[in-house]
């Protein structure tokens, strides 16, 4: 549980850093990106593999890049249900949704299990 509470405090520190730093991305306050934060863990954990299931053809297709499609609309519908988390568009969504990816992964390298 404490590492699940580490990795949500990472996650909104990173968002709350992007949105200072990539153009398109906007967030109101602190507890917002919380919010993002928590949003956006549950629809990667729930909705992403039924997404991700059903795009299985077009995921194997493309050698996988379509599953950064799939990020992107997760942000973007988080986008939509989140009042105070704005995303100008389609391509900001995307480099965010990566940046987020890979600082994600970087930065959980340090959080043992």
């Amino acid at each position: 549980m404490k590492n699940v509470l580490i990795r949500l405090l990472i996650t909104t520190i990173l968002i709350v850093v992007l949105s200072h730093f990539l153009p398109g991305i906007h967030v109101a306050t602190i507890k917002a990106a919380l919010i993002v934060a928590v949003v956006l863990g549950l629809l990667n954990t729930f909705l992403k593999p039924v997404l991700v299931f059903f795009t299985l053809p077009i995921t194997l297709l493309t050698l996988g890049l379509f599953l950064l499609v799939i990020n992107t609309g997760m942000v973007l519908l988080a986008d939509h249900l989140i009042d105070e988390f704005k995303v100008d568009g389609f391509v900001n969504a995307f480099v965010f949704s990566v940046v987020l990816s890979l600082s994600q992964w970087f930065l959980n390298l340090f959080v043992q299990d």
